[in-house]
């Protein structure tokens, strides 16, 4: 059953862990509504004809629009919200800190889930996982953060599109869950397109970009959101919003390296210190830990003795 869940989470990963990187060189010239923009436009380009392919023109119409009105909730939660709030999120800190931040994405899956699954009660470790969670949060706002109180706006921004994904998270789960992939990812970026057109026409670029940050775009559009929204989805249908979630524990590390290797970009205390504290809450608070606990011992069990 999880045979295949390995290799979804790293390609999801590796994909959106570069996106950071992406959407650190793009913004220095390109403002985030705008960006977010073309980057949803970019990745409908690429989706809307795969859809008419793969289903032919009457059926991808049919399945489009019998998502409904709903589509307009995922398109907001999953796309033109959380994007925009990273985008501005990263004009004030760098693109390690808000990868960092948005690590917060499956504590917030575990909070929501008391609402939207009443019956889900949250306790003893899972409870110590979602403050172990917010603490690092706080750690990485409040610990002398370097840019003053633009870079505390600029984290909680990203710490915001958190909790947009989580509820996309569950929202797709539960209204969308036998809805292909292919036409969840494609109405999410129609309409996340269509509710940024307004904003995206204020802040359009006086000039043409530099070819970075135009290349930036287009991966943010092709790549970080075509391809890894259909690898997510996929996941999402398959193994669930908690499952799905965890993906965030490698966005960090990922995002960090790329942000050293290519940003000259350095990792400091409190970076470090809330890195280990959410990703601790992470495993804590989405049950990952207990289960890591549980396969543990059940090796140890089975070691040889020297």
């Amino acid at each position: 059953m999880l045979r295949g869940y390995v290799p979804l989470l790293a390609i999801v990963a590796a994909i959106w862990g570069a996106s950071y990187l992406f959407i650190k060189v793009a913004v220095d010239e390109v403002e985030p509504t705008a960006m977010m923009f073309f980057r949803l436009v970019l990745a409908s380009a690429v989706l809307v004809p795969l859809i008419v392919w793969r289903l032919g023109r009457r059926d991808a119409v049919a399945q489009v629009r019998g998502t409904g009105w709903g589509a307009f909730a995922v398109g907001l939660l999953n796309a033109a919200l959380p994007f925009t709030l990273i985008a501005w999120g990263e004009k004030h800190i760098e693109s390690g800190i808000a990868a960092i931040a948005n690590a917060s994405v499956p504590i917030f899956v575990v909070l929501l889930a008391l609402r939207f699954n009443p019956s889900e009660r949250v306790g003893g470790i899972r409870l110590a996982g979602i403050l172990v969670g917010l603490l690092g949060v706080g750690v990485l706002t409040g610990l002398h953060p370097e840019g003053g109180w633009l870079a505390v706006a600029g984290t909680l921004a990203v710490v915001a599109a958190s909790l947009s994904y989580a509820g996309a998270n569950h929202f797709v789960q539960h209204h969308y869950s036998r809805t292909s992939p292919l036409v969840t990812a494609t109405v999410s970026s129609l309409t996340g397109a269509v509710i940024l057109l307004p904003f995206a026409l204020l802040q359009l670029p006086g000039e043409l970009p530099s070819w970075e940050a135009i290349g930036s775009i287009v991966a943010l559009g092709v790549l970080a959101t075509a391809v890894a929204l259909l690898f997510f989805y996929r996941m999402l249908n398959l193994y669930g919003a908690a499952r799905s979630s965890l993906v965030t524990y490698l966005l960090p590390p990922t995002a960090l390296v790329y942000g050293v290797l290519i940003l000259d970009e350095r990792i400091t205390l409190n970076a470090a210190l809330g890195l280990v504290l959410i990703l601790a809450g992470v495993a804590l608070g989405s049950g990952a830990g207990a289960g890591f606990l549980r396969r543990r011992r059940g090796a140890a069990a089975a070691a040889p003795h020297a």
